[in-house]
């Protein structure tokens, strides 16, 4: 009789572009919400946040630089290429957090849904959010708002695809690079996510996505001094404690969105001002000829 090893895939980190297995070496065993093993998972460290913040400085000043339309047309290919892994990322969803197919498939249409209703707010955001000011002299004055930098995205764990996608989008559409921190309980929908964003036109470097344990990876994304922003979605307390302890310590924006699971299916996840969390507005002043 033939027997047959059954080998299990080890999911990578997705960092500068490139899929890395963690610089320590460790990996976590990912389950179903039945408890039953599924996959392997690299397991994030310090050293690999550190690592996706140095790849994403770079890419954010290429990405700030393409024109509004360009991200949207790139954000648009993204929606593109998970409808075309749509069936893949459906079962993974199942087999993961034990919901039924139908949900699951709800769910991966919303998340292409999603992609395409913050593409296309890349060429209106500003024209909706900034202004053209009165002032009491001879001047232009106008108020635009611009990408902060890099920002952290930390992703609920429920649900797993749809809330990473509703979190991440409105960072990076305004031309913001981000480091994305999975779902702790069900990273492997997110991870195969990020293949679908390898396949696509984002630059390498404007999307980095991290799996692992977050109480580890907090007092180090709180403390590093190259991160702009944080938006916490993952609902947790005691995390957004650590996370605004070190805000207040480096000045780095935080700001949270703690939605219930069950509102990541509804219009509450596609509020636009999500977008000014990671915006600064700058105001410049012109003068007018005589």
């Amino acid at each position: 009789m033939n027997t047959h090893l059954e080998v299990h895939k080890t999911y990578k980190l997705y960092i500068g572009g490139n899929f890395v297995r963690s610089e320590s070496g460790r990996y976590l065993p990912a389950q179903s919400a039945a408890g039953a093993r599924l996959d392997n998972y690299c397991h994030a460290s310090r050293k690999d946040l550190r690592d996706a913040v140095v790849a994403a400085r770079p890419a954010f000043d290429g990405w700030a630089k393409k024109t509004a339309y360009l991200r949207g047309q790139i954000l648009y290919r993204a929606a593109e290429m998970l409808q075309n892994r749509a069936a893949e990322l459906t079962a993974e969803i199942v087999r993961s957090t034990g919901v039924g197919p139908a949900r699951a498939r709800a769910e991966v249409t919303l998340a292409i849904d999603r992609l395409v209703y913050y593409a296309g707010w890349t060429d209106k955001y500003s024209q909706v959010f900034g202004s053209v000011n009165p002032v009491a002299s001879s001047h232009f004055n106008f108020t635009v708002p611009e990408p902060t930098g890099v920002v952290v995205v930390l992703a609920p764990d429920e649900p797993s695809l749809v809330s990473l996608v509703s979190l991440m989008a409105p960072v990076i559409l305004s031309g913001n690079s981000a480091v994305v921190v999975a779902s702790e309980k069900y990273p492997l929908p997110a991870l195969t996510f990020a293949e679908i964003l390898a396949t696509s036109d984002l630059p390498g470097g404007v999307v980095n996505l991290l799996a692992g344990k977050r109480a580890e990876l907090a007092p180090h994304i709180a403390s590093h001094m190259d991160i702009n922003a944080v938006v916490d979605g993952s609902g947790l307390p005691e995390l957004g404690a650590i996370l605004q302890a070190g805000a207040a310590h480096n000045l780095k924006r935080y700001s949270v969105n703690p939605l219930a699971p069950a509102d990541w299916f509804t219009a509450k996840a596609e509020d636009p001002y999500k977008i000014l969390d990671t915006v600064e507005f700058k105001t410049a002043w012109h003068p007018i000829g005589i």
